[in-house]
């Protein structure tokens, strides 16, 4: 399919001259004299380019370029002018021209230049075609989980968001997200940037203990040309590439001094100087900064400044641990299941009783990208419909320790699982001594299920699952309300 240009000039011969030079080489061109015909025409031919004379009757070539303009915002226009003032060319480029071009023309550098657009149109729609898909399903309804611990960190988005949403001059507070590796960090800084104030500019994310510490600096802020022994040419940064939109510094805790210093100046300043640069650029964007690190404990270790940590912190969401999510991690389990089994093509599976048990008993340490991870190898080699527990490849040796740690097998071992009997005896003797050391830690801590849990290595929602499945009560001589009532914390 052949490049399209649309050419508007009144003037026969230099229409023809135009028209023929550029279907030699390798144009499609419909050309006409004059405005109206022109607007007819753009609407039904959509051509990739269009060059317009300044000089046309009844309308000049900058009104109908903005014309053009308001059909298509991402219309390439060249207009041609016999005035050489600046000041036409600065109109033309005001209203949103391309380029332009001198009469006579020169057509090497008309056919250079509509190369150029063409280009450029494509580039730009790439661009939009990336954005999109970055943005879709990036928003808070990408956020699985209807656990008490997940509804409050929603509510709380959706609280800074619509407050960003009434700030009048589009300033918008910097971000902490805090949590452990693989709660999903980054997902919930998406969401608060495609579903708040910015959604239409860039989300430029950079993992800070990804890169060594002296390559950071010009990745953030970009370089001029001979900065340093490698910079041969200039760079634009990441700070500035984000302009209009959100910077995501992920791993935040990673980050030097020296640099945390420049850090605080653009926070608080907005503004960015390159490496090597005199003059320093006013940037307009919005930071949503990450970490699992505590960040307080390392202000006062004299590792991390405390007058970035206060400027980073002005809204802080704390994102909830698998393990502290209670029935959430089948809702995504399941869901994995089902993305890995279309992946796949294993559309049907679905876990046994016993390994939805095992799911909800795990520690987690990985969080959800564990699971998702986890899920993948299950699927890829799952054998039928139905996954057990033998299936589930976990790793409790990396939970904290505790006695309940000795029921699984390691990570160096095929899979987890727990060890089958025929005749019972084994698997009796191992619930016993489960209830035992449930019920002594219970009695221990005066039945309060958080200190128990936290004893044993579990959260509270695998606690009470164990307490539930055993059918323990407290009894009536033990201190408390009364009969069968358990003390929360």
């Amino acid at each position: 399919m052949g490049k399209t240009v649309l050419v508007v000039e009144d003037d026969a011969i230099q229409q023809a001259n135009i028209s023929a030079y550029l279907t030699r080489n390798g144009w499609e061109v419909q050309a006409c004299g004059s405005a109206e015909e022109a607007l007819g025409l753009f609407d039904t031919l959509h051509p990739d380019a269009v060059v317009t004379d300044q000089r046309l009757p009844r309308m000049t070539g900058i009104e109908l370029l903005t014309k053009f303009r308001e059909s298509d915002p991402m219309a390439k226009c060249i207009v041609m002018t016999g005035d050489d003032s600046a000041q036409t060319a600065v109109q033309a480029m005001k209203a949103g021209a391309y380029d332009y071009i001198l009469k006579p023309v020169s057509m090497a550098e008309l056919n250079l230049l509509l190369e150029r657009a063409v280009g450029a149109a494509k580039m730009e729609q790439v661009l939009q075609f990336h954005q999109q898909r970055q943005a879709s399903g990036a928003g808070l309804s990408s956020l699985i989980g209807e656990s008490p611990a997940m509804q409050e960190m929603k509510a709380t988005i959706r609280q800074v968001l619509e407050a960003e949403r009434r700030v009048a001059d589009g300033d918008l507070p910097a971000v902490l997200v805090h949590g452990e590796t693989g709660t999903g960090k980054e997902l919930v800084a998406r969401s608060m940037h495609f579903d708040g104030a910015r959604a239409a500019g860039p989300f430029v994310e950079i993992n800070c203990a990804s890169i060594p510490s002296h390559l950071l600096e010009s990745e953030l802020f970009g370089h001029e040309k001979g900065a340093f022994t490698d910079a041969k040419e200039r760079r634009t940064g990441l700070v500035e590439a984000a302009d209009g939109g959100t910077l995501f510094l992920d791993e935040i805790g990673e980050i030097d001094l020296s640099l945390q210093a420049k850090l605080l100046k653009l926070l608080e300043e907005k503004t960015v100087r390159r490496i090597g640069a005199v003059k320093e650029r006013k940037v307009n964007l919005r930071i949503i900064s990450a970490t699992n690190r505590d960040l307080a404990a390392m202000v006062k270790q004299g590792t991390f400044r405390s007058d970035l940590y206060f400027r980073l912190r002005i809204i802080t969401v704390n994102v909830p641990a698998l393990r502290d999510r209670g029935t959430d991690i089948l809702l995504l389990a399941r869901h994995f299941l089902q993305t890995h089994g279309r992946r796949y093509g294993k559309p049907n599976l679905r876990f046994s009783p016993d390994a939805e048990a095992q799911l909800l008993e795990y520690f987690w340490p990985g969080n959800v990208r564990e699971m998702r991870n986890m899920l993948e190898q299950t699927v890829l080699l799952a054998p039928n419909d139905v996954i057990s527990t033998a299936q589930l490849a976990l790793c409790p040796s990396l939970a904290p320790e505790s006695k309940f740690e000795r029921d699984f097998k390691g990570c160096n071992q095929p899979c987890m699982s727990v060890p089958k009997s025929n005749g019972g005896t084994d698997m009796q003797d191992l619930a016993e001594m489960e209830r035992t050391l449930v019920v002594k830690t219970l009695e221990r801590t005066g039945w309060n299920v958080t200190k128990s849990a936290k004893l044993l290595g579990l959260s509270r929602d695998m606690m009470r699952y164990r307490i539930e499945k055993m059918g323990l009560q407290r009894p009536v001589d033990q201190p408390g309300s009364g009969f069968g009532t358990l003390q929360e914390y």
